[in-house]
């Protein structure tokens, strides 16, 4: 899917003499109105501006490194200590226990270690490091173009907002189509703002914080692959090392047994591998399977807490996402084709390149039904008042002006 920016100045004029005109703008990546009812204002291009690149000027919490190709969520800590933990326990397990194992047991050991630690580490790195799927927010241009878009409320409505939701049709099923006040876009389905990052992001999972970055339409591969290759990696790690304590048990002339060689700390680089893996075990190992029940059912994480599909709303709702089969849907979320990203973080700043920036100060009001009336009566009051006056003599004790407008 495709979002365009910056329409050409002919666009702009053609939608401001002709509401009905047509500009080529994707229904899905439609901005709100840049006026001052929804409190939103552009970042016009100065001369400072012109000329960098725009992953300097981005507006959203994330930071940019190596010239805008890594791309790096808030809580960027976590996932250094999560790299951390990798490369201290990987040290420890390289230089004791596989030193020793590929001496007494077989030289294969490693090198299957070494298999898993590089595709756990690698898919750490690619979920951590890349564009989730960030959906850009909308342009001063695009916002002039949706101000003309929106429904134009009847006379009897006229104090009701514009509307902020959309209605779209994936596979038979309406979707609506949430507007996002602070990106001033309507999200495409199954996008959503993360309050983390301060970023819309496509078919959003979750805010991973060890990741230390949003999990979306880009990156939930290399997180799943990411789980399931730390599972088998510490499984395999724990399994060394409870090898490495029996043979050195084994091997001890003073005939001690396996708790006496715990109890002694006889050997301390497993036994801290141990721990990092037995905790390790416990937590990813539940997380991987709940991720691989969400793909086997083509679910995101914020949608089953949500309880979208839920057959409990409803008997006859279905998920419009589901290949109706866990071969076709493991398929399509580990095999599918990979969507480019939409930020085009290394573009160059131009003097027409204008995004709205600055949050809201609050959305528009709810509608109040009553709102309507209870003006109309005050302004039909005020013409009752002015009729009376206008009809009673000056010399009378009438008055002189007209009364003030009810506040």
């Amino acid at each position: 899917m495709s979002y365009p920016r910056n329409p050409a100045p002919s666009d702009t004029l053609a939608l401001a003499d002709d509401p009905s005109s047509s500009v080529a703008v994707s229904p899905l990546h439609v901005p709100g109105t840049a006026s001052g009812r929804t409190g939103y204002s552009a970042l016009n291009s100065d001369m400072s501006h012109v000329g960098k690149h725009k992953y300097q000027i981005f507006p959203g919490r994330n930071t940019f490194h190596c010239g805008g190709r890594v791309i790096m969520g808030k809580d960027k800590g976590f996932f250094f200590f999560t790299v951390g933990l990798f490369v201290f326990g990987g040290a420890l397990f390289f230089a004791f226990d596989c030193v020793y194992l590929a001496t007494e047991v077989h030289w294969a050991i490693p090198v299957v270690g070494a298999i898993l630690y590089t595709f756990s580490l690698s898919n750490l790195l690619r979920a951590g490091l890349m564009d989730p799927g960030i959906i850009p927010r909308a342009t001063a241009d695009e916002a002039a173009y949706t101000e003309k878009t929106i429904e134009t409320p009847k006379q009897e409505s006229a104090y009701r907002p514009p509307p902020r939701i959309r209605e779209v049709t994936v596979n038979g099923v309406n979707i609506t189509l949430k507007y996002c006040f602070t990106c001033g876009i309507f999200r495409p389905p199954r996008a959503s703002h993360c309050s983390i990052c301060d970023n819309c992001v496509d078919n959003f999972d979750h805010h991973c914080p060890w990741v230390g970055n949003c999990v979306g339409q880009r990156n939930y591969r290399y997180f799943y692959l990411f789980l399931v290759c730390t599972c088998f990696l510490s499984l395999f790690v724990l399994g060394c090392n409870i090898t490495v304590l029996v043979l050195d048990t084994k091997m001890n002339p003073d005939n001690e047994t396996f708790l006496d060689t715990l109890s002694n700390f006889r050997r301390p680089p497993s036994l801290i591998e141990g721990i990092i893996c037995f905790i390790t075990i416990w937590s990813v190992t539940g997380l991987a399977g709940f991720h691989t029940y969400l793909i086997a059912n083509s679910t995101t994480t914020n949608e089953d807490i949500k309880g979208t599909w839920s057959r409990k709303r409803s008997p006859q709702h279905k998920n419009p996402f589901s290949r109706n089969s866990f071969t076709a849907n493991f398929c399509a979320a580990l095999c599918g084709a990979h969507s480019k990203s939409l930020l085009d973080s290394r573009g160059i700043v131009t003097e027409d390149f204008t995004v709205v920036v600055h949050k809201p100060s609050k959305p528009p009001e709810p509608y109040n039904p009553n709102s309507g009336q209870q003006q109309a009566s005050q302004v039909e009051g005020y013409q009752n008042n002015t009729a009376v006056a206008q009809s009673m003599p000056a010399g009378n004790g009438g008055p002189t002006s007209e009364p003030a407008v009810p506040s």
